[in-house]
Order: structure tokens, then sequence, then C-alpha cells
């Protein structure tokens, strides 16, 4: 019996509810025209509950979110007397088609869709006051300027803005339904490369040359999380920099395999560097992640440049050291020279010395020696002849023993000079080819500098020694710097 008593009272209101909705619309009801026409405008109060936030692009600056979307505002032609047990219209998507609802919509969207999934996703309620309370599921993909200075230590804002497509604010006023409560995610929503910090709400005017339209703007923050760039950029970066310093320890003369490793080093960081921005919009500012790879790109450059010059100051040793071989055994000829030509012309002087002994001459004649006083030098200008019982001038007399030796003269002249020459040149290029007789010559003057495997003071070894240690020295400084500026300037600043 109480069973049947509930069937008929159900019966009952449903017959009353009916009459209700059939009195709304027998009653001259225009949806066409809005509540409150040519008085004030109607006041839209609007909530959203975020359920889930899909995906945020930075190449497409955008963001997918699915929430609830839901509205309420008064429409005095819809109010009637309460009924015992009926104080509001609980009706379907249906009702909703027949009555006037505002023309809301998202002036940042890109794409929307309503579901229908098994029904229409739509809820409409209806107080005997005439307030309307009306909730929808929505998806919606809307676009969401990034500005990407701090990437991948940036903050982002992301938005949606209500606002009414055709009437200003003279017709609609939108309000936040719940005050700063009007706003809300929920709690087990989570992004695969994002934090959400938190949201905010706004309200504004947008002045478009139709007129004034009232605008609700819905903020949704986000802090982006590091730890898929440190895997994936960061620590592969460091690494081949890491790598390129290996080519510091082999030997310089081992050229195949530190060219080979500068080069596959640079090769990769390049492909690093153009598979990250290929994830990227194309912009024409610099990002933190550029300073990073640009950095990395610099010193495993730097660390083939190293071995450029190595190689290049190896060759340049290695030529000088064969340029002064060759003039030290050019030299050494060259002293061996001088010492025979200066033994030639010490003998050519000894046999001149022996030469010089004036000749004995004696009359042809009488086989008598000639007065000294008439002895003459090589030369002689006025012969004698035997005249009575002495020599007197007159044609010359038969040399029995000596004579002039003026080819000898003139060899030991030769030899003398050319010693002389011989023995300047060499002081002039040696430091001198030797003294007469058995002194030994004077020391040599070496050639080029003290060390001839140094040039200007450092060695190809002496560069790689360094290099040890400079390069990660300021591979580490500038890390260092890199993240103590960038993670202080992401914490302080604004999202967006």
């Amino acid at each position: 019996n109480e069973e049947e008593d509930v069937i008929e009272k159900g019966n009952a209101l449903g017959q009353n509810i009916t009459k209700i909705l059939n009195a709304f619309f027998s009653s001259g009801y225009d949806k066409r025209v809005r509540p409150n026409y040519g008085g004030p405008p109607v006041e839209v109060g609007i909530s959203v509950y975020f359920t889930s936030i899909s995906s945020v692009s930075e190449v497409k600056m955008d963001f997918t979110s699915d929430f609830y979307f839901r509205q309420e505002w008064k429409d005095p032609r819809l109010s009637f007397d309460p009924l015992p047990g009926i104080s509001n219209l609980y009706v379907g998507a249906e009702v909703a088609k027949k009555i006037w609802v505002p023309d809301t919509f998202f002036a940042n969207e890109k794409q929307a869709y309503f579901h229908v999934a098994t029904t229409p996703n739509r809820f409409l309620r209806i107080a005997f006051s005439g307030l309307i309370y009306q909730s929808i599921r929505l998806t919606v993909t809307a676009s969401c300027p990034m500005s990407l200075q701090y990437f991948p230590m940036d903050r982002q804002a992301c938005s949606i803005e209500i606002e009414s497509y055709g009437y200003s604010m003279r017709d609609i006023k939108y309000v936040w339904l719940n005050g700063n409560k009007s706003v809300d995610v929920q709690g087990d929503v989570t992004l695969p490369q994002f934090k959400i910090m938190g949201h905010e709400q706004e309200s504004a005017i947008a002045a478009l040359t139709t007129g004034n339209y009232s605008r609700l703007i819905c903020k949704i923050k986000f802090s982006r999380s590091l730890g898929f760039y440190l895997i994936q950029i960061y620590i592969p970066a460091s690494l081949i920099v890491v790598i390129s310093w290996v080519s510091f320890w082999l030997h310089r003369n081992a050229t195949p395999a530190r060219v080979s490793l500068g080069v596959t080093t640079v090769l990769t960081m390049t492909t690093l560097m153009s598979s990250t921005n290929a994830q990227l919009p194309k912009i024409s500012y610099i990002k933190s992640i550029d300073v990073f790879l640009g950095t990395c790109f610099v010193m495993v450059f730097a660390s083939l440049l190293e071995y450029a010059t190595v190689g290049y100051l190896g060759k340049r040793i290695a030529m000088r050291k064969s340029r002064i071989e060759q003039l030290t055994k050019l030299a050494d000829e060259h002293r061996k020279k001088c010492a025979a030509a200066a033994a030639a012309a010490d003998a050519a002087v000894a046999e001149q010395s022996a030469a010089q002994v004036p000749p004995q001459l004696i009359c042809a004649t009488t086989g008598l020696p000639l007065d000294p006083a008439l002895q003459l030098p090589c030369g002689i200008k006025n012969p004698v002849h035997h005249q009575g019982n002495r020599c007197i001038g007159g044609p010359p007399p038969k040399m029995v023993y000596g004579g002039c030796p003026q080819k000898m003269n003139s060899r030991i002249l030769e030899a003398k000079q050319s010693g002389k020459m011989m023995n300047e040149a060499s002081s002039m290029t040696l430091g001198g080819g030797g003294g007469p007789g058995n002194q030994p010559p004077p020391t040599p003057v070496p050639f080029g500098p003290k060390d001839p495997n140094r040039m200007l003071g450092v060695s190809p070894s002496d560069i790689d020694k360094y290099s040890r240690v400079v390069f990660p020295v300021c591979f580490i400084c500038f890390n260092l710097m890199y993240w103590i500026v960038y993670m202080h300037i992401s914490a302080s600043s604004s999202p967006n």
C-alpha cells in the first residue's frame, strides 16, 4: 500500500510538472527575446570545474582541457508557483532548446566539442522564482601564448576567456557565480611535463568596434617539470662535452683518433640541438636551453680547434728543427772547408818564408860569388856581368842557384787572400772558423731559440696539459653560473 501511495504521488508530481512546462510554452513564451528586454542587463553567473587537462603544447601554443561549464541566470517568464514537493524543475536538454539561453562563447577557443555519449551531457534546473541553472560538459582547445625565454625552466599561465557573442554589456553582464571559488580544479589532475601551480579568475571589459562586452577570464598556472629535459638534453649534452676532453689525453700524433673523436662530438651536438629545436616553435629570441646547448657546442668545437692548434704548432716546430739541422750540416761542411783552406794558407806561408832567402849569385864566367851589394832581391832589374876581375852591370847573369819565384809568390798571395776571406765568412756565420796554426776554433753560436721544441714559449704537450685543466674548470664554472642565475630568475618571474 505504501508503494502504491508513493507511485501515485510521483505520478501526480509528474503531471504537475508537465502542466507547469506546458504552461510555460503555451503562454506565448518567445525564446528569441532575452529576459527583461529593454530593461537592465541579464546577470549571468559563471563557474568552471576542470576535470582534466590533457595537453599543453609549446609548438601550437595552446592547451586542451575538459571541464564542467555552469551558467545561472534569471528568467522571470519561467517562474511558477511552488507546489508541495515541487520547488525546482529538473529537465533535460530538450527543454533547453525551447528557452532562451545566453549566447556564451570562448573568445580564445581553437576547437571545442560537446559530449553526447551516451546522451547529451547537459543539465537544466528551473527554480520556482525563474532562476535557471545550466551545466554542460565541454572539451575546449584554447589558445595559450607562451614566453619561452626561460625554457625549460619557464612558468606559463593559460586562460579561457568567456564572453557573449552578440549581446553587449547593455544586455548581458557576466559575473563569477561563487566569488573567488568559482573556478576549481580536480585534485588528481596531473600533466607529464607541467605542475599545476594554481588558478586565477578575473573580470574584464572587451572593447570592440560593435561595443563593450563583458568578459570573464579563467587562468591556470603551470610550472614546467625539468626532469624530462635533464635526462634527454642536459645530461647527454654534458657527457658529450666530457667525451670531447678525452682527446687531450691522446698522443698528439694519433691524428685519426683525435680528429674522429672531435668531429663525432661536434656532429652529435649539432644533432642534439636540431632535435631539441624541432620540438619548439621557430622563435627569434634566445631560450635558456639555447644558451646551454650553444655553450656545449662551443666547448666541443674548441676541443677540436685545440688539436688543430697542437698539430699546427708541432708542424712548425718540426719544420724549424729540420731547417736548423740543415743549417748545422751546411755549417759543418763550411767549417771543414775553412779549416782546409787555413791549412793550405799556412803551408803556403811557410814555403814563401823559405823562398824569401836571397839566392847566392855567382859570375857565370869566373864562378866567383858576387859582391853582396850587387845581390838583388827577386825581380833583379840591373843584372851584372864580368869585366876584368869583377862583375859589373850588363846582361842578366846566369842564375846558378835560386831564382825569382814569381809564380809561387802569386799562388801564396791567392792562398792567403782565400784563407782570409773564408776565415771572415766562417767568423760571420759560425762565430769564427779557427785561428792560424793549430789553435782550436771558437765555439759556434747555436741556431734558433734555446729550446727547439717550443714556440712562443709553449710546446704542443703544454697545450694539451693546460687544456686538461682549463676546459673542465670553465665548463664547471659555466654550469654553476647557468643554474644559479636561471633558477633564480625562473623562481622570481611571473608566468608568461
